[in-house]
């Protein structure tokens, strides 16, 4: 089995970030890797420990700016074997770079760089754009079946059991056959953390370089985003002397109960 794991450079998680005339400012900001592509490679990576997989690669694909590389060093450095960069410098939060052309991308990628994939694992969504819509594009554009927001992954056969996140619990679902799609919810794992030695093993890795642009894909955005702005700021909270009084503002200040 070769697996093909989505990584994205997105705002560090743990960056208050701050809002300009043309969105997010990407300026001087930390920048790490997406926590939910996170789990997708800690998920390969397991799946490659597990002798029953039998997986023989896991190739990591990142595409932005050349600071990507850096993000595909972090995924080499928890046991990814090689990685792809498709350098593109169009902003990749859903102001210029959209989920249609990120798929295509993949698709492109399959097809004519790793035509023997048979899993593609993905995470959820990026926390900068929120979109969740690479895994489903993806696997709708190569007619493959697919699992999403997986939150536990088991072999079974030729293919895969996934138990996947619903709005009312979780469901269970059989992919008989591989190739397949696989985008990974929080719950699915806890990724690990890259030891000193496997850093430096990983700067001796191979990193493939492609040009977006050279793929013949529109990278034109779908969808214009025309406004970004800050949500307003919180009001300053009070202290309430007794339940009677609380009850009273929520009635008569907040109106949200009769």
């Amino acid at each position: 089995m070769k697996i093909l794991v989505g990584v994205k450079r997105v705002v560090d998680y743990a960056v208050k970030v701050r809002v300009g005339s043309n969105g997010v400012e990407l300026k001087n900001v930390k920048m790490s890797l997406n926590p939910f592509c996170e789990i997708a490679v800690e998920e390969a990576v397991r799946l490659k420990e597990n002798k029953d997989a039998s997986v023989s690669e896991i190739v990591a694909l990142s595409i932005g700016p050349k600071q990507c590389q850096e993000t595909l060093r972090t995924a080499l450095a928890m046991g990814c074997d090689r990685g792809i960069h498709v350098q593109t410098d169009l902003r990749g939060d859903y102001m210029e770079l959209q989920s249609d052309a990120v798929a295509k991308l993949f698709q492109k990628i399959i097809e004519e760089k790793e035509k023997d994939t048979d899993l593609v694992l993905v995470g959820k969504q990026s926390i900068d754009s929120d979109c969740g819509h690479v895994g489903p594009m993806l696997a709708g554009y190569m007619s493959w079946p697919q699992a999403t927001f997986a939150a536990k992954i088991d072999l079974e056969g030729n293919g895969l059991l996934v138990e996947r996140e619903t709005d009312q619990g979780t469901e269970t679902v059989r992919i008989p056959k591989l190739p397949a799609v696989i985008s990974c919810d929080l719950r699915l794992n806890e990724p690990r953390y890259a030891t000193l030695p496997n850093i430096m093993k990983a700067k001796k890795k191979k990193i493939d370089t492609f040009q977006a642009e050279d793929f013949g894909i529109d990278l034109e955005p779908k969808n214009k985003v025309l406004e970004v702005f800050e949500p307003p700021a919180r009001k300053e909270g009070i202290f309430v002397d007794d339940v009677n009084q609380l009850i009273d503002k929520l009635r008569n200040e907040a109106a949200v109960i009769p």
